[in-house]
């Protein structure tokens, strides 16, 4: 059997391999409610034989969600459409993860395709339109386009009801069924904010050294590890550079990742990037070094991502200890069945990972003799 399709084991989750959907934000909810797109767009990934399935981000407040159509976890209104989506991701062989996330400055931004939708106050309320002043490390702006807007400085009474706000969507979270839930701390978004230089301009205990940067990141994820039962993986996603020279680096990362494991975080999902100025050239598999980088450094489990493509390439990441997960966005939305035909390609003629229903794929491939991956 191949690396990529033998099962794995975190905590008390057993998956039934290492393909991971990884979280896209869909812009398609209103007041942060799931409804039907989300479970289509979700569900075909686990008939479609991922091992785990992580929904978007979910902001962990209203002022949270990078726009107004974003996924909430804020209310527990929110709990029953989730739940739903999770039973189906259960039913289908596939476990469940969230992202939580709090966006900081690069909150409150448009959704480009309601622009014509919202210009009428009926369109608005049709499109659930919102706008609000974001919050941040500091009163800086994520650059100069008027799609932000500069934030206001937390203080410390708001640094306390963002950390409450991340256990209290936890919690939610375990009543709606999910195995794992995912703390966003990439993208230049909030927890990534406090970690960067770029962003992070204060002078109390959460700004200037890389120990400072790092607290809230931490304390996050501490009272979070609280609330979520023992037996759930928790995972964390970072940007493990901000890819510019004067930003989070590396090395960095490997530190941060030392400290996450030593608060009970499971794996940590890699990435880069997220601030403005930032350069990496984005070619396939551009991101897998940055996921060996911190397994390496920190040992603790990864998941790597960043267009990866092929079943081949993804069983040589695990092959070479550059993760120990593979994860695909942009992949699993071009072929939601990646996963069974990467199985094809990998463990020759094996169609176990195939829904029932969809078995008649099977004596198809057969009549054709066609076994390979489809290009």
């Amino acid at each position: 059997m191949s690396q990529l399709f033998s099962p794995a084991t975190l905590r008390g989750l057993h998956l039934r391999n290492r393909a991971v959907v990884a979280p896209m934000c869909q812009y398609s909810a209103k007041d942060g409610f799931a409804n039907d797109w989300h479970l289509v767009h979700l569900g075909r990934f686990a008939i479609g034989g991922f091992g785990l399935v992580i929904l978007e981000a979910a902001g962990v407040t209203p002022e949270a969600r990078i726009s107004y159509a974003d996924l909430g976890l804020w209310q527990d209104e929110h709990i029953a459409p989730l739940s739903r989506i999770v039973d189906f991701l259960h039913s289908q062989g596939a476990a469940a993860g969230i992202q939580l996330a709090h966006a900081g400055r690069k909150a409150s931004t448009p959704v480009t395709w309601h622009d014509e939708l919202i210009k009428t106050d009926a369109g608005k309320i049709e499109a659930g339109y919102e706008q609000w002043t974001p919050v941040g490390p500091s009163a800086v702006a994520h650059n100069a386009d008027p799609a932000f807007t500069t934030p206001t400085a937390l203080d410390q009474a708001g640094i306390d009801g963002v950390i409450q706000a991340f256990v209290a969507a936890a919690i939610r979270a375990e009543k709606a069924g999910f195995d794992t839930v995912e703390i966003h701390a990439a993208h230049g978004y909030l927890l990534n904010q406090f970690l960067s230089p770029l962003a992070n301009s204060r002078t109390d205990q959460y700004g200037g050294s890389r120990e400072n940067r790092m607290r809230l990141p931490l304390q996050v994820v501490e009272a979070v590890r609280a609330v979520w039962p023992a037996d759930k993986p928790l995972l964390v996603r970072i940007s493990v550079s901000d890819n510019r020279p004067d930003g989070w680096q590396p090395e960095d990362s490997v530190v941060l990742s030392q400290e996450l494991k030593a608060r009970g975080v499971d794996a940590v999902h890699c990435s880069s990037g997220g601030f403005d100025g930032g350069v990496i050239n984005s070619v396939a598999n551009y991101q897998v070094p940055f996921s060996k980088t911190v397994r390496d450094g920190a040992g603790i489990p990864t998941i790597a991502v960043g267009l990866i493509s092929t079943p081949e390439e993804a069983e040589a990441i695990l092959a070479d200890g550059a993760g120990d997960f593979v994860a695909l966005a942009r992949g699993a939305l071009d072929d939601p069945n990646w996963a069974v035909h990467a199985r094809l390609a990998l463990d020759g003629a094996n169609y176990d990972l195939w829904p029932d229903p969809t078995k008649r794929v099977e004596s198809m491939d057969r009549s054709l003799k066609r076994h390979s991956f489809a290009k």
